[in-house]
Order: structure tokens, then sequence, then C-alpha cells
């Protein structure tokens, strides 16, 4: 404790600080602070055992609280980690300012380590038991780190009739679970429960990757060709991933390690040797810190270049938005990684003739953070190197941008197979991806009288497309644009307000249960209603016949919409009515995937188009390859035209601006899960029967005294219209 007695004024006044911020923060939920000050926090990993043992023995409440605990727990360890570690990061700094070469400097050096370790084991000491400070096991690792917790909570709130609470569990383990089927089942269920919203599921993580949630709003606001707001978010998502990187680092340097020999490091017999080697295991801690945030939650692996592609983005959006001395700033920040990039030069020379004489605007440099950035990590990389060349240690580079100078020339040839090997992955992944694995197969028979096949896969340059002619007859054309016109604007669908996807128009829309209730009002006719029925049933069956599909069909959701031009808001115009977007998933155009989690509409199979009118201008469906730049197809609306397509992501698809007038369309979705059929229209065919009318039905349940129909079938009146506005208002046709 030497070093504590030597400076006992600067411990006494750093632990009254931290008591106060302690103190400050004790009423913040997930805060430091939200642990008791006067007890010391216990280990969360046994917090979470006693969970589990709680929740299987179906002591309910005790598992919530304990299960809860451990969260909590664990955050505020992490926190406290964190404070510590900037209180004590100028622990010795005028030792550190004396290093030099010669003299005592290794003295130096570890005087200011051990000032700067008895400052972190002081600080941590008291407020965290011995026991807490213990590293987990891996397997708690994983617990947590899948986000199994959430698991047994959404269970244990359900039991406790805490269904909110519940449902918020639920999507926080789903998000980083997309393919866990009982627990979308699960969700499923919630949204349907009474006294459950759309605002009670929430991501309880969400904190921790903001980064993420920056990145989506950038990517949507460069498809709506919004490039103010897309260079502002692409800047919010490099800062939050800056920081995410560097809270990362932190747990790294104050989290406990294992020694050298645990790690399976050979000949590390002195102490010099050993501290080396623990070094070496600290520093690629810290270099794996790239590989974590850049891997979303539910994703095995990482975007490769995360940070490198937010700045190309961020450059052309800058530029694009007017911006042209930040673009250069951002530009020169992305050649710090990339200092030969062709490309990126050529860009750097356009802006430089964009500038003109602007000389200081020319002469911006690259932003301070990022070569801070770059630099530390060449610094770590190098040493992280030199311990596999010299003392067997072994380093994953987790960048492709390392140059190939800071790798030994002795270890060179394995690094370039190494990096040839991943962009040959990356390569096949992005080729497999663009194999069709919807099971259907186009150029089935049309069972339709006077329908003919206009366009194929081939005339439309993709895999599972097609487009119908004579679908519908005019008069039914005229029937259903007059429902839209009486019913869509009555408070269904949007509510008549502005598009979800652009200000310059209008967005209506009308579903087919607000339909029925209507017709029963005596507000639309009866057979206009019954008609909007049944074309979900026409579709269904001649997209079920063509496109060969191997299991039954079932209507998923049905949206009459119409999509209105703004009079006087069309001069200059260049975004889309809507952008460019796959229906069954999340699409990364950046590195031609998608991703089928939330919020997209996982359960869609195959979607479809049925056009009523063509006297507008604009408004024609275009499909793109995966890079959402070529297209590959367009379709030009009329009426009585199909547009049916599968919805996953070989079929990228947007709606060009409409400019001028009225486009009214019938979107459907189809699913082959039982479970997502539309519950509206099986509503309004129970209004209907009520009433003594027919109608015409599909799919009929053997099964008809099933408690699971019978069970959905109850669903509230206001539950049911809310679901047809939440599974129908994020994707229009």
């Amino acid at each position: 404790m030497a070093g504590l007695l030597a400076h006992p004024r600067v411990y006494v006044a750093f632990l009254w600080a931290l008591a106060a911020f302690l103190r400050a923060t004790a009423a913040t939920p997930g805060s430091v602070g939200s642990a008791n000050v006067l007890s010391l926090l216990q280990p969360y990993d046994l917090m979470y055992y006693s969970g589990v043992r709680a929740y299987f023995g179906k002591e309910w409440a005790k598992a919530a609280e304990l299960l809860e605990k451990s969260l909590l727990t664990k955050e505020t360890l992490l926190r406290v980690r964190r404070l510590c570690h900037d209180q004590c990061e100028a622990a010795g700094a005028e030792k550190l300012d004396k290093l030099e070469v010669g003299g005592m400097w290794d003295l130096w050096a570890l005087d200011w380590v051990q000032l700067k370790a008895e400052c972190l084991r002081f600080c941590v000491g008291r407020y965290v038991s011995p026991a807490g400070q213990l590293p987990v096991s891996s397997d708690i690792e994983y617990e947590f780190g899948t986000r199994n917790p959430y698991n047994f909570l959404q269970v244990t709130y359900y039991k406790l009739e805490k269904l909110q609470k519940a449902a918020s569990a639920a999507h926080t383990y789903f998000v980083a679970n997309p393919s866990h089927l009982e627990m979308r089942n699960n969700i499923e269920k919630y949204r349907r429960m009474e006294g459950v919203t759309d605002e009670d599921f929430l991501d309880r993580e969400m904190e921790n990757e903001k980064h993420w949630v920056h990145y989506d709003a950038a990517v949507q606001s460069e498809a709506s060709s919004d490039w103010t707001r897309a260079a502002d978010r692409w800047r919010e998502c490099v800062n939050e991933t800056l920081r995410q990187t560097e809270e990362c680092r932190v747990q790294c340097d104050t989290a406990s390690q294992k020694l050298p020999e645990d790690r399976g490091v050979d000949s590390v017999g002195g102490v010099f040797e050993k501290a080396a080697a623990l070094s070496l295991s600290l520093l690629s801690c810290r270099q794996s810190c790239v590989t974590q945030v850049a891997t979303r939650p539910g994703r095995i692996s990482a975007q490769e270049d995360f940070l490198p592609t937010q700045l190309e983005h961020l450059h052309i959006a800058q530029f694009k938005a007017g911006d042209v001395k930040a673009a250069v700033q951002t530009l020169r920040s992305l050649l710090l990684f990339y200092p030969k990039d062709k490309d990126s030069l050529d860009n750097l020379q356009f802006y430089f003739e964009t500038l003109e004489g602007d000389k200081a605007s020319q002469e911006t440099q690259a932003a301070q953070d990022m070569v801070t950035y770059v630099n530390r990590s060449l610094q770590e990389k190098k040493l992280l190197y030199f311990g596999m060349e010299n003392m067997g240690f072994t380093f994953t580079d987790p960048d492709l941008w390392t140059p190939e100078d800071v790798v030994p020339e002795s270890l060179r040839d394995v690094w370039r197979a190494e990096k040839d090997k991943m962009n040959e992955s990356l390569k096949d992944g992005v080729q497999q991806d663009e194999v069709d694995a919807s099971g259907f197969y186009a150029g089935g028979p049309v069972p339709q009288v006077g329908v003919t096949i206009t366009m194929d896969d081939e005339r439309m340059n993709g895999t599972n497309r097609v487009v119908l002619d004579g679908v519908m007859t005019e008069k039914e054309c005229g029937s259903i644009l007059q429902l839209a016109t009486a019913a869509a604007s009555a408070g269904d669908g949007y509510r008549g307000r502005r598009s979800p996807h652009t200000p310059h128009e209008t967005f209506e829309g009308l579903t087919v249960l607000r339909a029925v209730k209507l017709a029963q009002d005596g507000l639309v006719n009866q057979s206009d209603a019954k008609l909007l029925h049944e074309l979900g049933e026409r579709v269904r069956v001649l997209l079920h016949s063509y496109f060969r599909s191997p299991s039954d069909l079932h209507v998923s959701f049905t949206h009459l919409v119409c999509r209105n031009a703004v009079p006087g808001d069309q001069e200059g115009r260049s975004d889309l009515s809507h952008p460019v977007h796959v229906d069954n998933c999340l699409l990364e155009p950046e590195t031609k995937q998608c991703w089928k989690e939330p919020p997209a509409f996982i359960h869609r199979d195959l979607s479809a188009v049925l056009y009523l009118n063509d006297n507008f201008e604009g408004g024609d469906l275009f499909f793109t390859s995966q890079d959402a730049k070529k297209v590959t197809a367009e379709v030009k609306p009329r009426c009585g035209r199909l547009v049916g397509f599968s919805s996953g992501p070989v079929n990228p698809h947007g709606v060009t601006a409409v400019t001028s007038g009225r486009r009214c369309s019938l979107a459907l979705w189809f699913t082959k899960d039982k479970f997502y059929r539309d519950m509206e229209r099986e509503e309004a065919e129970a209004l209907w029967a009520a009433d003594g009318q027919s109608v015409v039905k599909k799919d009929e349940d053997k099964s008809k005294g099933s408690g699971a129909r019978n069970a959905r079938s109850q669903a509230s009146t206001e539950r049911s219209r809310g679901r047809g506005r939440v599974t129908g208002g994020k994707d229009e046709l």
C-alpha cells in the first residue's frame, strides 16, 4: 500500500467523488447508483443461477427478482469499471512523463503500472465484493451474450400476469435470436392480448446497440435521397461506433484477465516474459472489440470493414448534401484506412476541383479521433504480430485494412493466404444470397379464363416474378376505385396523413374488415366490400397455381392503398414513392445481404400488387439487384394488372415517385404458415355469416372445433384493427 500511503489526499478525494457520483445516479435505472452504495455488488452469475433455480421451482416472483438483479448487477459492474478506469487514468501521470530511454525508465514504468493498478483495485474493491470481481465462466458469458435471461423473464412475467414486461422481455430476446420460432409465436400472442400495445415491445438492450439504430436510419435516409439527414445519421453512427468500441476496450483494461499460462502461451518462465504475454492478451482483447461492435445482435459474423464503410457513406452523403468541406475531412479519414485506394483519391481530387480556390477547405485534415483510432490500432497490431513471431502468441486480425508492412516478413505468406481466403468467402456469401430458397417455382398454369402472362422470369430478368393481365374487368376496377374514394379517407389506413416514405405524397388505405363494417353501416356498397374480399382469394388461386406452391397458401394481409401526389410539391423531386426494400427481410445494399429479422415481416412468402388505374404520372413498380442500384425490371400500372413475386432477397423492389394524380392498387401478401393467416378476413367472414350472407371462403379448416382457432377468433375488434395497421403499415406496394 506504499502508493496509497504516499498519496492519501488524492485517494480520499477520489473516493468522496466516486461516492457522490453513485448517490447522484441512484435514481437512474440501470445506472451505477442503482446498487446500494452501502453494500458490495455480489456475483451476477450466482444471482442468475439462483434465478434459474427459482424458475424451475415455479417460484415466479423470486425468479423475476433474481433474474432482474443479475441483469442490473452486470450492468452496474460494467459502469463501476468504467468509472474507476476514468478516475484512475491519471494515476501516476507524473511518473509516465519521466519515461525516457536510459536512466531508470523501467522503474518509472513499473511504478506507473503499480499506481494505476492499485487505484483500480482499491476503487473497484470499494464497491464490488471479492467474489463479484472474479471472471465468470464461458457458459455465463454465452447466456448473457445470447440474452437468455430474457427468455426466462418473459415466461416468468407471463406467469405473474405482467404482460407488458413479458412482451418487452420477449422482444429483447427475439432481437438476438430471430430464428427462435417459439418466441416469434409468443410475440404474436402478446400482440393480441388485452392491455399490450406496440410501445411495450422495447429492446431493453438497445442502449448497447445504438450504433445499429443509427446505421439503419442512415441507410433509410439514403434510400429516400434525404442526404442532409443521411449525413447526420452517418455521423451519429460513426460517433456511436467509436464510443461503443471505447467502452469495450475499457472492459478489457479493467476486467479480470486469465494468466498467460492459461492461454496456452509456452516458454514464459521469466517475469518480463509473463508480463509481455499478459500484455499481448490485453491487446488482443482490445482488438477483438472491432468484431464485437460490428456484429449485430443475433448474428454470428461481423460486418467487414464496418467503420471504413460508414466513412465512405458519410463523405458521399455530405457531398450530396452540399457540405464539401466536411466531405473532404471524412474522405481524408477514410484514406487513413486505405491510403492507396484509387476511387477515394479520385474523389478527393474531384472535391478539390469543386472547392476551386478554397485552400482552407482543401487543406482540411482527417478528423483527430480517426487519426488516434488508426495510429493506436496499428501500434497494437505491430506488438501483437511481434508476439506471434517471437513468443508463439496467437492473434486473429479483425481488420481487412491492415497494411502489409505491419506484418513481419516471416508471417506475410500465411497472412496473405488468410486474407485471400476471407475475400473469397465474402464473395461466396454474396453469391449464396442470390439463390431463391422460397420453394416456389414459376411457370405453372393460370387457372382463370381471360388472364394472360405478360411478363415472366425471363422478361423480368429475375426469379419467381410474373405480370398477369386481365385479372379484373374495367367495371370491377371502377367499383373498387369508388370504394377507395368513399371509404379510404374515412379514417382507416394512414388516416389521410402524408406517406410514411415521402413528404411529397399522401397515403390512404382500407382493409377488408373496415370495408365490411362500413357496408353494414350503409356507408359503402355491400357488393363492393365483398368484391374487395373476393379479389384476395382470386389472386391467391392464381399465384398458388403459377408459382406451383408445394404447400397451402394463406392470405396474410390485404390493403387497398392510394397514393396521391401533393399539388405544387413536385418540382425538383428526386425521391421515391417507396424506397427499395425486400418484403420479408432487412436489405443491406452495401453488403448485398438481407437479414430475416424484425422489423421485417419475416412470415411473408409471396407478394402481389393488383393495379386499379393508370390515370396518373409516375408510380411504376421496379425491381433491382441486391445492391439496390441496378434496375432489372419495370412494370407500369393499369387496370387488372397483377404483379406477383416471392417475398425474399432475390426480389428487391420499390415504387417511383407519383408526381401527378392518384395511384390506387390492392397490396396482398401470402404466407405458407397458417399461424399468420389474416384474422381480419376471418372476422369479416364471421360478420357476413352472422347477417346470413354467403361469402367465398377458402382453405376450409377440417378441424372446425380447434381450440386454437376459436381462441384466436375471439380477438376484440379493436385489437384486430390495430394488428392490421401494424402488419400492413410499413410495407405497401
